[in-house]
């Protein structure tokens, strides 16, 4: 099972590894980036094919594969180190690992959401290519949460921004309370 726990570990850095690169447009690896794509795109396009995993340009989808692969990892570990495992053991890494790509992308949107803050409040009308990425991410989840929580009335944007963040902090905090409490639940079951 350690083998296996290494494997998976590996297979997790290839695909960090595959993410990071295609963050530097106009770059040209060759035949190693052709091998490194040919190694990780097949488990990644299992998780691409989901839409909702997709806002605008922004993919997180690996996020959700890389969470896979850290609750195999998680239980092979396991599975190596004791030589059995419970349910509950299994149920408890599954909503953990579950709940580390869910606070990660959160977090994203925290940040982008405070970029598009501070951008309002120093007055400035940047249009580069970062400010754009920044309002790709920020728009749909601000203009989703807006109708959320303040239904049909107009707010101003900044006070909109503001209350968005606020509520994903709150979201945050209270799922990440709750996902403690169930993951102790899971752990202690006897199955």
């Amino acid at each position: 099972m350690n083998i296996l726990a290494g494997m998976t570990g590996l297979y997790m850095l290839l695909i960090f590894m595959r993410v990071m690169l295609t963050w530097f447009s106009g770059a040209h690896y060759g035949r190693p980036m052709d091998i490194l794509c040919g190694i990780t795109d097949p488990y990644l396009n299992w998780f691409r094919r989901f839409s909702f995993l997709r806002t605008g340009a922004l993919d997180f989808s690996p996020i959700i594969a890389m969470a896979a692969l850290s609750l195999g990892y998680n239980v092979f570990a396991m599975l190596g180190r004791f030589g059995s495992m419970r349910l509950g053991i299994i149920l408890a890494l599954a909503i953990s690992s579950l709940w580390s790509a869910i606070f990660f992308v959160l977090g994203f949107f925290i940040v982008a959401l405070v970029l598009r803050l501070i951008a309002c409040l120093t007055n400035r009308n940047i249009y580069g290519a970062f400010w754009r990425i920044v309002d790709t991410v920020s728009q749909p989840v601000l203009y989703r949460l807006n109708r959320l929580l303040f239904r049909r009335r107009l707010v101003n944007y900044k006070v909109g921004i503001l209350a968005s963040i606020g509520f994903l902090a709150a979201v945050m905090i209270v799922a990440g309370l709750l996902v403690r409490m169930i993951v102790t639940v899971f752990q202690n079951l006897p199955l």
